[in-house]
């Protein structure tokens, strides 16, 4: 039995057809949609080179090192060559001629203004004598220094010329994600305007400064691309190329460049100032942990501890030592870091709000920055009050503790005002030990308070029974450097 199936659709499957034509049409609005969003691996980068390439420069530093007095070959006495080298290396009277040397340094840079500002690292031009520029046309100038930054390793220089010169924008670091296509061009090995791609592979890097925020990709960087750019896919400069990571001097793909975040504003001051002129609280710092925001009744180990108020803007605004800064110009404070960064960029002589913890309390203080240069220069100290005459050596959480006197202060060589309880040793399997604390350290708060004696310790780690707390939070010194420690009750 045959069936005839009608070539006409019925009024069901009409329905079901046009269903499936305007789901199939969403899927592939959505996958184009999703192309666009996400542009893929680019071609070529040629035409971003040849954009920005005239703004990158070769640097040639010259300097002057006098020459040692013994240089020159050591022979054996008695060697038959001896008079020989003695008459070419020493002059008429028997003397070595002093004559200077000139060593010669290549680095990289870009221009960030058609007047002929150049940024490039501070060790690219240290101790420089004369420093030359060659740009990608061929023209060669020299170069003035304006100012330089050894913190973040940057430098400003300046060429005149009659034409206006090409130049790059800076980008916003910020913006920039793991992941994101870079380029780097400059001078590596003396090679010159080369141009390298790549990544980039992490941010907020660190190295070893206090204002670190380094940007690390692995774009080829050798030696000879120090202080040259690292661009976006604009051809905006978001870092400056500064180190790199490897056991060989050539790059295993590991580099790292200063983030634009950071260079801008040091860029910004040395073209004002000359130098840089960084905001200052006044205070010793240090990251909490789970157990000291425990012991202080702080729901996360997220601020800045204050363990020193020195002489200055902190001070003034009553700010302590035993604070938490949990908030500093209307920003959240993660970490010391980023206190000290965003306390930097503030500026000098600024009123900010910062909002600290105290006593299982908020309070918001206001400071008036002041300069960090001025206060290294002048090394501000920490005043104090003579301690009274202490009573012998006792035992409490692991630890023999004895009340600092005069005698024991010259011992450990402590400022006279100094006060405290040291700690005379430390019980092996206490929980002192696995802190970390030592023989010599000096205890000088407990619960963000002033302890004198071993009854105030006492006191004080009775407290925080009766308050439910697991953990006593002690601040120390140890060779004159504060820190806070969590000790287990």
């Amino acid at each position: 039995m045959f069936h005839v199936i009608s070539m006409r659709p019925s009024r069901w499957s009409a329905q079901r057809m046009v269903l499936f034509l305007a789901l199939s049409l969403t899927l592939v609005l959505t996958q184009m949609t999703a192309a666009a969003a996400q542009p893929a691996r680019p071609e070529s980068f040629a035409d971003l080179a040849e954009r920005v390439s005239p703004a990158v420069v070769n640097i040639t530093t010259t300097t002057t090192v006098a020459a040692r007095l013994d240089s020159g070959p050591r022979l054996p006495e008695g060697s038959p060559f001896e008079d020989f080298f003695r008459d070419f290396f020493e002059g008429p009277q028997g003397q070595r001629p002093n004559r200077p040397r000139r060593n010669q340094a290549l680095g990289s840079g870009f221009v960030i203004s058609e007047d002929g500002f150049i940024v490039t690292n501070n060790h690219v031009i240290e101790g420089a004598d004369e420093i030359r520029i060659e740009f990608f046309s061929g023209l060669e100038l020299e170069a003035e220094l304006i100012g330089t930054d050894p913190a973040t390793d940057i430098a400003l220089l300046k060429v005149d010329y009659s034409s206006p010169l090409p130049h790059v924008p800076w980008g916003d670091a910020e913006e920039a994600r793991v992941g994101d296509w870079v380029i780097a061009v400059g001078n590596p090995l003396g090679q010159g305007f080369s141009v390298s791609a790549g990544i980039i592979s992490a941010r907020g890097r660190a190295l070893q400064g206090n204002f670190d925020d380094y940007i690390q990709t692995d774009a080829a960087i050798n030696r000879g691309n120090s202080g040259g750019p690292l661009f976006n896919m604009d051809g905006e400069v978001i870092g400056v190329n500064t180190a790199i990571l490897s056991p060989t001097g050539g790059s295993i793909g590991i580099g790292f460049a200063m983030s634009s975040t950071v260079a801008t504003n040091v860029v910004a001051q040395l073209k004002e100032f000359g130098s840089t002129r960084r905001g200052w609280l006044g205070v010793r710092i240090q990251d909490l942990t789970e157990d000291m925001a425990e012991a202080i009744g702080l729901d996360r180990a997220e601020g800045a501890m204050i363990t020193d108020v020195m002489e200055g803007p902190s001070r003034d605004a009553g700010i302590q030592a035993g604070d938490v800064i949990l908030r500093f110009d209307g920003g959240s404070v993660r970490d010391t870091r980023m206190l000290v960064r965003r306390v930097s960029d503030a500026g000098v002589g600024r009123d900010v709000e910062v909002v600290v913890y105290r006593g299982g309390e908020e309070l918001t203080l206001s400071v008036t920055l002041g300069q960090r240069e001025l206060a290294e220069a002048a090394g501000l100290s920490i005043p104090g009050q003579p301690a009274p005459e202490p009573a012998a050596p006792s035992t409490f959480l692991g630890m023999e503790l004895q009340e600092l006197t005069n005698t024991i202060r010259q011992e450990l060589d402590l400022p006279h005002s100094t006060n405290g309880l040291v700690v005379r040793s430390v019980e092996e399997d206490s929980d002192a030990a696995e802190r970390g604390i030592m023989a010599g350290d000096v205890i000088t708060e407990a619960n963000q308070q002033e302890v004198r004696t071993v009854a105030d310790l006492q006191e004080r780690a009775d407290e925080a029974r009766d308050a439910g707390r697991r953990s006593l939070l002690v601040l120390l010194r140890r060779d004159g450097e504060p820190r806070f420690v969590a000790l287990g009750l």
